[in-house]
């Protein structure tokens, strides 16, 4: 019976670790970007049905539309801030060496994943009051101020999955042994 060796080094090294980080920036752009993709077409619904009525508010109900894309600005942060901390493995006297952790790639999907899955979730809710608001706002202006609060509470939803995010990735990752 042979002894097997464990490679630790590989344990806490894999080659497929880099995957998890590119997962979460992938993850981090595509669904924050959903949500504001949502946002911009649902509140965009909302201002052509409102325009109709009431051309001269269209400019004042574009605010909805600005608030969605700043979801997608939030995504693009939590991409490129992991993928500048994906380091690719180097050449040490003729062997690769992994230099990137596997707690670095699942601190980095779970960044990913967070500030994407609240980007979705502002961006639907900025469309939906988007929608109503600028209808509402075509029939009685004075629903304005309201409709910016709402606002302003669902794009905090990002905000935060922006803070999750950075928090995540700023945590400690380790090194991979020699």
């Amino acid at each position: 019976m042979s002894a097997s060796i464990v490679d630790v080094y590989s344990l806490s090294c894999p080659a497929s670790a880099p995957f998890f980080g590119y997962f979460g920036a992938a993850a981090a752009m595509f669904l924050a970007n959903l949500g504001a993709a949502y946002g911009t077409a649902k509140s965009g619904v909302g201002i052509s049905g409102m325009g109709v009525s009431r051309p001269d508010l269209v400019m004042k109900a574009l605010i909805p539309v600005v608030m969605a894309g700043v979801v997608g600005i939030y995504g693009l942060i939590i991409a490129v801030i992991i993928s500048t901390k994906i380091k690719a493995p180097s050449m040490d006297n003729g062997t690769m060496r992994p230099q990137y952790t596997l707690f670095a790639g699942a601190s980095h999907l779970a960044a990913g994943l967070a500030g994407g899955f609240s980007g979705l979730a502002a961006g639907m809710a900025i469309g939906v009051v988007g929608d109503i608001g600028t209808r509402a706002l075509g029939q009685q202006p004075k629903l304005f101020v309201g409709m910016i609060l709402i606002l302003i509470f669902a794009e905090a939803l990002g905000l935060y999955g922006l803070i999750v995010a950075l928090i995540f990735s700023a945590s400690p990752t380790g090194t991979c042994a020699e």
